[in-house]
Protein backbone atom coordinates (compact mmCIF):
# COMPACT_ATOMS: atom_id res chain seq x y z
CA UNK A 1 0.00 0.00 0.00
CA UNK A 2 2.84 2.34 0.96
CA UNK A 3 4.41 1.91 -2.40
CA UNK A 4 0.86 2.12 -4.36
CA UNK A 5 0.63 5.66 -2.60
CA UNK A 6 4.63 7.32 -3.79
CA UNK A 7 3.24 5.84 -7.22
CA UNK A 8 0.64 8.21 -7.09
CA UNK A 9 2.27 10.84 -5.75
CA UNK A 10 5.31 10.96 -8.00
CA UNK A 11 2.53 10.89 -10.67
CA UNK A 12 1.62 14.51 -10.01
CA UNK A 13 3.21 16.89 -11.62
CA UNK A 14 3.44 19.94 -8.89
CA UNK A 15 5.41 23.24 -10.35
CA UNK A 16 6.11 26.89 -9.36
CA UNK A 17 4.29 29.40 -11.30
CA UNK A 18 3.78 32.86 -10.90
CA UNK A 19 0.45 34.63 -10.80
CA UNK A 20 0.36 36.99 -13.81
CA UNK A 21 -3.58 38.10 -14.09
CA UNK A 22 -5.98 37.87 -11.45
CA UNK A 23 -9.72 38.97 -12.16
CA UNK A 24 -13.17 37.89 -10.52
CA UNK A 25 -14.97 35.24 -11.88
CA UNK A 26 -18.21 36.73 -12.21
CA UNK A 27 -20.18 33.57 -12.63
CA UNK A 28 -18.87 31.30 -10.42
CA UNK A 29 -21.52 30.01 -7.60
CA UNK A 30 -18.84 30.27 -5.01
CA UNK A 31 -16.77 33.49 -4.76
CA UNK A 32 -13.65 32.87 -6.57
CA UNK A 33 -11.14 34.26 -9.36
CA UNK A 34 -10.09 33.49 -12.65
CA UNK A 35 -5.76 33.46 -12.39
CA UNK A 36 -3.71 33.49 -15.60
CA UNK A 37 -0.38 31.58 -14.37
CA UNK A 38 3.01 31.49 -16.09
CA UNK A 39 5.22 28.55 -15.47
CA UNK A 40 7.93 29.35 -17.51
CA UNK A 41 9.28 28.69 -20.69
CA UNK A 42 8.73 24.89 -21.23
CA UNK A 43 5.13 24.92 -19.59
CA UNK A 44 3.78 28.60 -20.65
CA UNK A 45 0.45 30.37 -19.49
CA UNK A 46 -2.26 28.28 -17.65
CA UNK A 47 -5.64 29.23 -16.16
CA UNK A 48 -7.41 28.03 -13.62
CA UNK A 49 -10.27 29.31 -11.05
CA UNK A 50 -9.65 29.69 -7.64
CA UNK A 51 -11.61 30.35 -4.07
CA UNK A 52 -8.57 32.28 -2.67
CA UNK A 53 -11.01 35.59 -2.48
CA UNK A 54 -9.16 36.76 0.91
CA UNK A 55 -6.33 37.92 -1.15
CA UNK A 56 -7.21 41.32 -3.23
CA UNK A 57 -7.06 41.06 -6.57
CA UNK A 58 -4.07 42.97 -6.35
CA UNK A 59 -2.11 40.88 -3.88
CA UNK A 60 -2.04 38.04 -6.27
CA UNK A 61 -0.71 39.62 -9.29
CA UNK A 62 2.89 38.39 -9.47
CA UNK A 63 2.68 36.51 -6.55
CA UNK A 64 4.88 33.02 -7.03
CA UNK A 65 2.31 29.77 -6.41
CA UNK A 66 2.75 26.49 -6.25
CA UNK A 67 0.21 24.07 -8.51
CA UNK A 68 -0.66 21.12 -9.89
CA UNK A 69 -0.75 21.10 -13.81
CA UNK A 70 -1.27 17.51 -14.88
CA UNK A 71 -5.16 16.84 -13.45
CA UNK A 72 -6.38 17.92 -17.13
CA UNK A 73 -8.33 20.49 -18.07
CA UNK A 74 -11.85 20.85 -16.87
CA UNK A 75 -14.68 23.05 -17.91
CA UNK A 76 -16.19 25.95 -14.94
CA UNK A 77 -18.70 27.87 -16.42
CA UNK A 78 -17.07 29.76 -19.18
CA UNK A 79 -13.52 29.39 -18.14
CA UNK A 80 -11.14 26.01 -18.88
CA UNK A 81 -9.45 25.17 -15.60
CA UNK A 82 -5.93 24.08 -16.57
CA UNK A 83 -4.63 22.99 -13.40
CA UNK A 84 -4.34 23.16 -9.56
CA UNK A 85 -3.21 25.80 -7.46
CA UNK A 86 -1.86 24.59 -4.10
CA UNK A 87 -2.76 26.06 -0.65
CA UNK A 88 -4.06 25.17 2.88
CA UNK A 89 -6.92 26.17 4.30
CA UNK A 90 -7.16 27.62 7.61
CA UNK A 91 -10.59 26.99 10.23
CA UNK A 92 -12.04 30.44 9.09
CA UNK A 93 -12.11 28.95 4.89
CA UNK A 94 -9.67 30.94 4.37
CA UNK A 95 -7.06 29.39 1.86
CA UNK A 96 -3.17 30.47 2.16
CA UNK A 97 -1.57 30.05 -0.92
CA UNK A 98 1.73 27.77 -0.65
CA UNK A 99 4.71 29.91 -1.53
CA UNK A 100 8.07 28.60 -2.97
CA UNK A 101 11.09 29.85 -2.05
CA UNK A 102 12.55 33.26 -3.26
CA UNK A 103 15.04 31.37 -5.36
CA UNK A 104 12.85 28.96 -7.02
CA UNK A 105 12.17 29.54 -10.59
CA UNK A 106 8.96 29.35 -12.82
CA UNK A 107 8.66 26.16 -13.72
CA UNK A 108 10.85 24.44 -11.51
CA UNK A 109 9.21 20.78 -10.30
CA UNK A 110 8.04 20.42 -6.29
CA UNK A 111 9.16 16.86 -4.89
Amino acid sequence: MENENINLFSKLDIRVGKIVTAEEFKEAIKPAYILTIDFGFDIGIKKTSAQVTNYSLKELENKKCVAIINLGDKQIGPIMSQCLVLGSISSSGDVHLLNPDTNAKLGDKIS
